[in-house]
């Protein structure tokens, strides 16, 4: 007999291209049938069969507080009361930005808008705009959302111009966007040697999320800044996964950094559609309509999903928050590398915050090539085994992992204890 989920999978392939509305929900790397949830609260999600899950994806990172936090459903109801999108301007978006500016010291001025690839979008578009340059830098492995200029995959030799990595993305507009190695400084150096006067801008995710979690290496981002600093351009820090998720200030607060530019999402939507972008006055005063760079949006500040972002915001300030999910984090990571040792599998993990990453590989990796040389049908088979036990991890082995605040030291204790029963079968 077919599960509901199985049902509810071809259904959707009838009328949803790959039955999904995001690709890596289809299960294609891990194989399979995708889970449909129908109910998520606090560490657990339910999925369309009844079947209970701990989940350690969050929705990708913005549920921090968990599923369904009785202060942010409440703050989303009361904004619904009142009417659902207005198109105009409300109290509570310029309650965000100040509260945005207070918390990231590198914003001086923020624009509100629907989504991170919306945000990273318009922060390009801007740092081209008031530089009056074309050429972008970003880094192989970190991913800014699909619009066209970031869907570009390195080129045939060092500091050669991208390549499109999707149909559809114009060689033309990927021929603007030259691919570097992340961790890289001598790459970023000669780069800037050959093309510093004409770089608008580089972007990068400081703490890589999307090629599995990587940090970056002592120096890499300090060399960044000074090369923005020295030729004119823009600094852009993608944090749409790690702001307010790896520290209260985000990357740049853990790694003592001001980017020109900064991009959120995730958890200040805290589980709704909301991103932003922002950085220094001079900057932002090019965007429309103080400037000549355009960027508009009918539901940029929708007042539901600001309410459901101010409520988690306000949360997470409360003391000790960051430290206990920190450890958090650090015990899952710690009990799965000892487990995997035990049983002598090749295995490695780390966490930065609320972030984690797990690699089957005896080390964790620092670069993008170092995480294709992972295992990757063995994270398969870890990924079946441990859903078969309840626990939802990201399925691929090239996204980060997320522990929240409502996981609890008996969640992960258990998620250990059935990833050592896994591994003693290995």
């Amino acid at each position: 007999m077919m599960s509901r989920s199985q049902q509810l999978f071809e259904r959707a392939q009838q009328y949803i291209p790959g039955g999904v509305n995001s690709p890596v929900r289809a299960f294609r790397s891990v194989g399979g049938t995708p889970r449909f949830f129908a109910v998520g609260t606090g560490a657990r999600v339910t999925d369309a069969d009844g079947r209970s899950y701990l989940d350690y994806v969050g929705s990708w990172g913005p549920l921090i507080l968990g599923h369904a936090h009785p202060a942010v459903i409440a703050a989303v109801q009361q904004a619904a009361a009142n009417g659902l999108s207005f198109g105009a301007p409300t109290e509570s978006e310029v309650e965000m930005a100040e509260l945005l500016c207070s918390l990231l010291p590198s914003l001086e001025m923020v624009r509100l808008v629907s989504s991170g690839t919306e945000a990273t979008m318009s922060a390009i578009r801007l740092a081209r705009g008031f530089t009056g340059r074309d050429l972008l830098i970003k880094f192989e492995g970190c991913y800014h959302g699909h619009s066209d200029s970031l869907l570009v995959k390195a080129g045939s030799g060092l500091l050669t111009l991208g390549n499109p990595s999707s149909g559809g993305v114009p060689a033309d507009v990927a021929r603007h966007t030259l691919v570097l190695d992340y961790n890289d400084s001598g790459q970023l150096e000669a780069a800037f040697a050959e093309h510093g006067a004409a770089i608008a801008a580089v972007i990068v995710e400081a703490v890589a999320g999307n090629m599995n979690l990587i940090a970056p290496r002592s120096g890499f981002l300090q060399t960044m800044r000074e090369l923005c600093s020295r030729h004119g351009a823009v600094l852009i820090f993608d944090e749409v996964m790690t702001g307010f998720r790896v520290g209260p200030r985000g990357a740049q607060g853990l790694y003592d950094m001001t980017p020109d530019l900064t991009t959120l999402g995730k958890v200040i939507g805290g589980g709704m559609p909301v991103g932003a972008f922002g950085g220094r006055r001079e900057i932002m005063a090019s965007i429309a309509p103080l400037g000549p760079v355009y960027q508009a949006g009918t539901l940029s500040g929708n007042p539901v999903a600001v309410a459901a972002g101010l409520a988690t915001l306000k949360l997470l300030q409360a003391d000790g928050f960051y430290d206990a999910l920190a450890q958090g984090a650090r015990s899952l990571t710690e009990g799965l590398v000892a487990v995997a040792r035990k049983h002598g599998v090749p295995f490695s993990a780390q966490s930065i915050g609320g972030m984690f990453g797990l690699y089957f590989r005896a080390q964790c990796p620092q670069t993008y090539a170092e995480v294709m040389e992972s295992d990757q049908p063995a994270f398969r088979r870890f990924f079946h085994a441990m859903l078969d036990t309840g626990h939802y991890f990201a399925p691929s082995a090239f996204e980060a992992g997320f522990v929240s605040a409502a996981h609890s030291t008996a969640d992960i204790a258990a998620t250990v204890a059935a990833a050592d029963a896994v591994f003693s079968n290995w």
